[in-house]
C-alpha cells in the first residue's frame, strides 16, 4: 500500500543528496516547475480515472483537452469572446465530445476501449483541420499569467489540481453515484441485478471525464498563452502510466485519485532527476513505458487476488453448516435453556 509513495519519498532523497543532481534538483525553481508542469497531466489522469472505476477505459481524455484546449483560444483570439466566456464555450465543447462517447458505450454498447480510442483519433484529426496544423496565440495576457503565477510560493496550477481531486475524491467515494460506479467496475452483471441503473451512471462517467479533460485543456490554455493542436495528445500516454501506477498504491488493485496523484509526480520526479543526470530524451519515453507495463501488471495481479480472497471468503461462507436446532437460541444456548430463561 506504501510502496509507491516510500519509492517517491527515495527518490526524492536521492537525488536531492546526489552530487550531481542535488544542486539544480533541489533549486526552488525546479520544484516549482514540477508542481505546475505536472498540473495539466494530473487533470487529465484524474479525467481518466472517473471511467475507470466503473471498468470503462477513456482514452479521449488527452484530445478532449485538446478540443477545449483550441476552442477557448479560438474564442478570445478569433471570435474576441471574454476569458470567462470563452472558457464556458471549452467546457461545453468538451461535454458535447463526452456525449459522443458516452452515447457510443452506454448507449450502443460499443467496447469503450475501442470507442474512445476512434474518439481520440477523430478529434485529434479535427484539430489539424480547423488550424490548419497551426498554433492560436494572442489570448489575453491576464488570461496567460495565471498559469504560470504562483500563491504563496506553489504553482496555481497545483491548487486547481488539488481542488479538483478533492471533488473527484468525493464523488467517487462519499456519494451513493460514486459507490455504484464502483460496484459496476467490481461486478456489472451483479449492479445490474441489484437495480444500479447502470447505463445512466457509466454516461454520466464519461461526462465526468470530459468535464474534468475540457478543465484540464483551459489550463492548459492559459500555460501555452495560447493553443497547438498537437500537444495535448503528448499527455496521454503519462496520464495513462500514473493512473496505473496509482492503482498499486492507496487502494491497491483499485483505480483511486490519490493514488493517481502520487503516481504522477513519482514519474515527474524520475524524469527530471534523470533529465539532470544527463539522460538523453529517449529515456523519457522508455522510462514512461515501462512504467506503464509495470503498474498494470501489478495492478491486475492484486485485483486478481482480490478477487481470489473473495471468492474463498465465499465458499468458506457456503461452507459453514446451518445452525442446528438445539442451538438456535440466543448465545448459542439450547433452545430449551433458552426458552426456561424467559
Amino acid at each position: 500500500m506504501a510502496g509507491l509513495p516510500i519509492f517517491l519519498v527515495l527518490l526524492v532523497t536521492f537525488f536531492m543528496i546526489n552530487p550531481e543532481t542535488k544542486d539544480l534538483f533541489a533549486a526552488k525553481p525546479n520544484l516549482i516547475n514540477i508542481l505546475g508542469n505536472q498540473s495539466v497531466t494530473g487533470l487529465i489522469a484524474l479525467a481518466m480515472v472517473i471511467p475507470l472505476v466503473s471498468g470503462y477505459f477513456d482514452l479521449s481524455v488527452a484530445a478532449i483537452a485538446g478540443l477545449a484546449n483550441v476552442a477557448i483560444a479560438s474564442a478570445m483570439v478569433d471570435y474576441k469572446l471574454a476569458p470567462a466566456l470563452a472558457i464556458l464555450v471549452g467546457l461545453l465543447i468538451g461535454l458535447l465530445a463526452g456525449g459522443v462517447n458516452a452515447f457510443l458505450v452506454a448507449k450502443l454498447r460499443l467496447n469503450g476501449f475501442i470507442a474512445t480510442l476512434g474518439t481520440f483519433t477523430l478529434l485529434t484529426g479535427l484539430l489539424q483541420w480547423y488550424t490548419n496544423g497551426t498554433s492560436i496565440f494572442g489570448v489575453p495576457k491576464d488570461f496567460a499569467n495565471w498559469g504560470s503565477l504562483a500563491w504563496f510560493g506553489i504553482p496555481r496550477p497545483f491548487y486547481l489540481l488539488i481542488v479538483v481531486a478533492l471533488i473527484v475524491w468525493y464523488a467517487l467515494m462519499h456519494t451513493p453515484n460514486g459507490r455504484q460506479l464502483e460496484a459496476i467496475g467490481s461486478n456489472e452483471s451483479a449492479a445490474r441485478l441489484v437495480g444500479i441503473s447502470v447505463d445512466r451512471l457509466v454516461a454520466l462517467s464519461f461526462l465526468g471525464s470530459a468535464l474534468v479533460a475540457s478543465v484540464a485543456g483551459a489550463l492548459l490554455t492559459s500555460r501555452q498563452g495560447g493553443a497547438d493542436p498537437t500537444v495535448a495528445s503528448n499527455y496521454l500516454f503519462p496520464a495513462l502510466a500514473a493512473v496505473f501506477l496509482g492503482a498499486t498504491t492507496i487502494r491497491p488493485g483499485r483505480y483511486n485519485v490519490w493514488g493517481t496523484i502520487i503516481g504522477i509526480f513519482t514519474l515527474a520526479v524520475a524524469i527530471n532527476g534523470f533529465t539532470f543526470l544527463g539522460a538523453e530524451a529517449w529515456v523519457t519515453n522508455v522510462f514512461n513505458g515501462a512504467a506503464l507495463v509495470f503498474s498494470v501488471a501489478i495492478s491486475t495481479l492484486m485485483g486478481r487476488q482480490r478477487e481470489r480472497k473473495a471468492k474463498r471468503l465465499l465458499q468458506q461462507s457456503d461452507d459453514d453448516p446451518p445452525p442446528s436446532p438445539a442451538t438456535a437460541g440466543s448465545g448459542g444456548q439450547p433452545a430449551e435453556a433458552t426458552s426456561s430463561v424467559t
